[in-house]
C-alpha cells in the first residue's frame, strides 16, 4: 500500500467515529423522562430535596419581574398619559383574576405540568390531542417570544448606555443575536445552579429598582406640581373621570404581558421543598407553599408595576417614549441614568441585562419542559426530542428567525408576547373553572367563569388591536401541527408497547400451549362469540392456511382502547370461554399490539410463534388511513412489517400467516 492509500484509507475511517461522537453528543442525557434537562424547570433528581418557596420564587421572578425593564415603557406607549390607571386595571386583574386561577392550578397540577394537563384530561381521543398542541403553540409563542423580546430588550439597554463603545450604536440587533446564541451556548454545555443564580439577580435586580423608584418618588413629592401638570394634562385630554376609566379599561389589554409568570411560577413546583409528609400523591405543602409563592411574587409586582406607572408617566416626556427615544423599551433606566447619573445607571443597566437575559433562560427550560412532556409521548416527534441539545438547536433557530422578523423590535414583539400570555392564562381559568364545577362547587364555578370571560374579552381586544400576535402564534401552531402528523405517520410502524405482561391465567395457558411446541395464535375480532363461531373460525384457518392438525391453537384478541394514544403498558389476559382458550388484550392498535403480544410470547417460551390472519376487504388506502386514525385497518400487512422493523433477524421474527 501506498503512502497516499494509506492517508486516504485513514482519512476515511475517522468520519465514522467523528458522527458517532457527535451524535452521542447530542442525545447525551437522551430519557424516557420528561424535564430531565438543565435550567430553571429541570426536574429535580430522586435524591433532590427541593429549596424554599421564596427561593423558588426567583426563579419565577426572572421571568415575572424582568418585565419591568420594558413594561412601563410599553405601557405608556399604549395608554399614554393614562397609564397609571390603565395599569391599577391590570392590577386588579392579576390579583383577582390570574392569582385565583393559578392557585387552582397549583392544587390540580401539583407536580408542574401546568393548565395544558389539566384541560388534557378534559377531552378524550383525537380531539384532546389536537387541542394540546394548539396550546403548545400558544405556549411556545410565550416562551420564544420571552427569549427573544427579553434579549432585544437587553441589546437597547446596552445601545443606549453612556459607556457603551461608539460601535454599539446601530448595532442592537448584532447584539440581540449575540445574546441568543450565547443562550443557547450556555444550554449545549448545560446549565446548573438555576436557583442560586436566579436569587441573586432578582434580589439584586429589585434593590436597584427601589432605589430608582424611591428617588423618583421623592422627586415626585417634593416638586408637586408635575402632579398638577399630568393632572391637568389627563383634563385636558378626557372629558370626565368616568370616561378616564373606560378609555383605561379599553386599553389595559394591551399592558397584559406585564402579567407574565405565572405559567412560569407552576412549572418550578417540582423544585418547592414542601413537608416531610409529602407524598407523590398528596403533596400538600409543596401545593401550600408554590400558593405562597405565586401570592408573594404577585402582590410583589403588583407594587412596582403601580409605582414604576406612576414615576415614568410623571417624570417622562410622551416623546421619549416613542420608538427611536431614550426611553423606549427602558423607562426605568431612563430614570436610572437621568435622576441617580451614568455610574449607577450602568450598574442598573448590567443587572437589568442580566435579569433579561436570565428570564430567555427561563423561557427554554420552560420549552424544554413542555416538548419532551407531550409530542414524544404522542407519537408526534421523534424520540430524539427528548434530548436536551437538539432542541435547543431548534429553538435557537426559531429565535434567530423571529428576531431578524420583528427587526429585534421590543415593541412590535409585544402584541405576539401578550397573545401567547392571555392565551395560557384564558385556558388556566377555564380549566379551574372546569374543576370546581366536577366538585360541584357553584360559586367558585361562577367566579372562575368570570375570570375566564374577562381573559376572554383581553384576549379578543388584544388580537384585534395587534394582529400580529395572533399570526406568530398560528405559524407555530401550524408548524406543531403538520411536523407532528407526519411525525406520527412516521413512527406508526414502531412497535409502541412500553411493556408486556401476561396476568396468571394467560401465563398459565401460555405455557400449557408452550409444552406442546410453537405458539399458534389465531388473531381474531374481539367481541363475545359462540361456541360454533370459535369453531368455524378455527376451521376456516386450519383450510387456508397450514395450522398443524396436531395444533392447539389460542386466539388472540385486541380491543383497541384509545388511537391516539402511542405507547402504553399491555396486559394480557387470559380465560377459556366457548371451548377455546382465549388471550385478550387492550391497546392503542391492533397490529402494534398484536406484535409486541407475539415478541413478548417469544421471549416468554424460547421459541418464535406463529399468527394467522385473514385479509380484510376494502381499499387499501382507507385501511392504512383507517389504521391512522382508528387503530385497525387490515391487520395483517401492518403486523407484520411492525415486526419486520422491530426485529432485525428474520429468524428469530414472528411468523405471520395470512389465508
Amino acid at each position: 500500500m501506498t503512502a497516499t492509500e494509506a492517508g486516504s484509507t485513514s482519512g476515511a475511517a475517522h468520519p465514522a467515529p467523528m458522527r458517532s461522537r457527535l451524535r452521542s453528543w447530542l442525545l447525551e442525557g437522551l430519557s424516557e423522562q420528561s424535564a430531565r434537562h438543565p435550567g430553571p424547570h429541570a426536574a429535580p433528581s430522586v435524591e433532590h430535596r427541593g429549596h424554599r418557596w421564596w427561593r423558588v420564587m426567583c426563579l419565577t421572578g426572572v421571568d415575572y419581574f424582568s418585565t419591568l425593564g420594558y413594561q412601563p415603557g410599553i405601557a405608556a406607549l399604549a395608554a399614554g398619559l393614562l397609564s397609571p390607571l390603565a395599569t391599577l386595571v391590570l392590577i386588579a386583574l392579576t390579583l383577582l383574576g390570574a392569582l385565583p386561577v393559578y392557585r387552582r392550578v397549583a392544587r390540580e397540577s401539583p407536580h408542574g405540568e401546568g393548565s395544558i394537563a389539566m384541560l388534557e384530561r378534559l377531552l378524550s381521543w383525537w380531539a384532546g390531542k389536537i387541542f394540546v398542541l394548539v396550546l403548545l403553540g400558544f405556549a411556545a409563542t410565550d416562551f420564544m417570544i420571552t427569549i427573544t423580546l427579553s434579549a432585544a430588550d437587553a441589546a437597547a439597554h446596552v445601545v443606549e448606555n453612556p459607556f457603551a463603545p461608539h460601535w454599539a450604536a446601530g448595532a442592537g440587533m448584532a447584539i440581540t443575536l449575540l445574546l441568543v446564541g450565547l443562550l443557547g451556548g450556555v444550554f449545549l454545555k448545560g446549565f446548573r445552579e438555576a436557583v442560586g443564580i436566579a436569587v441573586v439577580l432578582v434580589s439584586t435586580y429589585l434593590a436597584l429598582n427601589v432605589v430608582v423608584l424611591a428617588v423618583s418618588g421623592w422627586e415626585v413629592l417634593s416638586r408637586p406640581v408635575v402632579i398638577g401638570n399630568w393632572a391637568d394634562a389627563l383634563t385636558a385630554a378626557h372629558s370626565s373621570p368616568l370616561a378616564m376609566v373606560g378609555v383605561a379599561l379599553l386599553v389595559f389589554p394591551k399592558l397584559a404581558l406585564g402579567m407574565s409568570g405565572f405559567e412560569t411560577g407552576v412549572a418550578v413546583m417540582p423544585q418547592v421543598k414542601g413537608d416531610p409528609t409529602d407524598t407523590w400523591e398528596k403533596p400538600a405543602g409543596r401545593v401550600r407553599d408554590t400558593r405562597k409563592l405565586l401570592t408573594t411574587a404577585a402582590l410583589t409586582m403588583s407594587c412596582f408595576l403601580l409605582l414604576s406607572s406612576l414615576a415614568t408617566t410623571i417624570l417622562i416626556p410622551q416623546r421619549d417614549f416613542a420608538a427611536g427615544g431614550p426611553a423606549n423599551g427602558r423607562a426605568l433606566a431612563y430614570l436610572a441614568h437621568e435622576r441617580l447619573g451614568p455610574v449607577f445607571g450602568t450598574v442598573y443597566d448590567v443587572s437589568t441585562i442580566a435579569i433579561l437575559w436570565f428570564a430567555g433562560a427561563s423561557a427554554l427550560a420552560g420549552l424544554l419542559n413542555l416538548v419532551p412532556r407531550y409530542l414524544p409521548r404522542y407519537g408526534m416527534a421523534p424520540e430524539w426530542t427528548r434530548a436536551v441539545r437538539p432542541l435547543v438547536l431548534v429553538f435557537m433557530v426559531a429565535a434567530v428567525l423571529i428576531t431578524v422578523w420583528f427587526d429585534a423590535s421590543v415593541d412590535a414583539q409585544s402584541g405576539a408576547y401578550a397573545t401567547g400570555v392571555l392565551v395560557l392564562m384564558l385556558s388556566a381559568s377555564f380549566a379551574s373553572a372546569v374543576a370546581v364545577h366536577r366538585r360541584g362547587r357553584r360559586p367558585a364555578t361562577v367566579g372562575f367563569g368570570a375570570i375566564t370571560a374577562v381573559f376572554a374579552y383581553t384576549l379578543v381586544t388584544n388580537v384585534r388591536e395587534r394582529p400580529g400576535g395572533i399570526k406568530i402564534a398560528l405559524i407555530f401552531i401550524v408548524a406543531i401541527l403538520v411536523t407532528s402528523f407526519v411525525s406520527r405517520v412516521h413512527r406508526a410502524f414502531e412497535l409502541r408497547a412500553a411493556e408486556v405482561t401476561f396476568d396468571e391465567t394467560a401465563a398459565r395457558l401460555v405455557d400449557e400451549a408452550a409444552r406442546l411446541g410453537p405458539l399458534r395464535l389465531i388473531a381474531n375480532e374481539p367481541q363475545e362469540h359462540s361456541r360454533r363461531e370459535y369453531r368455524a373460525k378455527e376451521d376456516d384457518q386450519r383450510t387456508h392456511t397450514p395450522i398443524p392438525d396436531d395444533g392447539h391453537p389460542l386466539f388472540l384478541e385486541v380491543f383497541v382502547r384509545d388511537s391516539s394514544d402511542f405507547t402504553s403498558d399491555i396486559t394480557v389476559r387470559g380465560d377459556h370461554r366457548h371451548g377455546v382458550r382465549r388471550l385478550r388484550v387492550s391497546g392503542p392498535t391492533v397490529p402494534n399490539t398484536i406484535a409486541a403480544v407475539l415478541l413478548a410470547l417469544r421471549d416468554r417460551t424460547g421459541e418464535v410463534p406463529h399468527a394467522y390472519f385473514s385479509w380484510t376487504e376494502g381499499n387499501p388506502f382507507g385501511h392504512l388511513v383507517r389504521f391512522l386514525v382508528f387503530g385497525d385497518g387490515e391487520v395483517a400487512p401492518v403486523t407484520r412489517e411492525v415486526l419486520r422493523r422491530a426485529e432485525r433477524e428474520p429468524e428469530r421474527r414472528p411468523h405471520v400467516h395470512v389465508g
